[in-house]
């Protein structure tokens, strides 16, 4: 090196882990989550905040992640079963937890973003940070992690969720993104768990608001 130069930076090489990128993506993207969620339910506001986490998550994980491998499982039918039956042992449980106030009531909470909105809107939203989440925490984290990748990638999708401040949302992310991960290790790629994800995510939005919500609605007797 000569004398009063500067040492170039050396630029990654191709598939390279870059954990301190993916670091600062995954706190970009869970500060505008939080945000999103402290907005008023069907807003302007509410709406570019869930599609700037979207960008935010999608773009960091591309561009700190390789080209994706070919899954060496490609099958599209099973993944979305596992949705469908992840969906039933949720709505099962969601059976039980209208019982639990504290929880029935972050749930409620939760969902009104889903009721007050146009239904379009929300669930475009919705499935947009749907396949984000899996393009970083099950793409970018994954690969930046040397060891124990399923472990790292859930802890980091439920440390993302607690931005929300909700128990049952961090709850369902502990969950979820342990199905998600291993989902990831056995297939190799992350089109498993992104069926499996948009699968939930649009019967969770179709049947469990009127679970919680349907009792807090005025009745024609009580408008009357």
């Amino acid at each position: 090196m000569r004398t009063g130069s500067w040492p170039r930076r050396r630029r990654p090489r191709r598939g390279e882990r870059r954990p301190g990128e993916v670091a600062v993506v995954g706190l970009t993207g869970a500060a505008l989550l939080g945000a999103s969620l402290a907005a008023p339910p069907a807003s302007a506001r509410f709406y570019g905040l869930t599609l700037a986490t979207a960008a935010t998550l999608t773009l960091g994980g591309l561009a700190t992640t390789p080209p994706p491998m070919r899954p060496r499982d490609r099958r599209v039918l099973v993944p979305a079963i596992t949705g469908v039956a992840a969906f039933g042992a949720f709505y099962g449980c969601a059976l039980i937890v209208r019982r639990i106030p504290v929880l029935r009531s972050a749930i409620t909470e939760l969902l009104r973003y889903a009721d007050r909105g146009r239904t379009p809107a929300v669930l475009l939203t919705a499935l947009a940070n749907g396949a984000a989440e899996e393009v970083f925490f099950r793409g970018a984290v994954y690969h930046a992690a040397p060891r124990r990748p399923v472990a790292v990638s859930t802890g980091a999708y439920v440390l993302n969720t607690t931005a929300t401040r909700n128990p049952a949302l961090v709850l369902a992310a502990a969950v979820m993104g342990t199905l998600f991960g291993l989902q990831r290790r056995y297939t190799g790629g992350i089109q498993a768990s992104l069926i499996t994800h948009l699968t939930w995510s649009t019967l969770m939005l179709h049947f469990l608001p009127p679970l919680f919500l349907d009792d807090h609605r005025p009745t024609s007797k009580s408008l009357g």
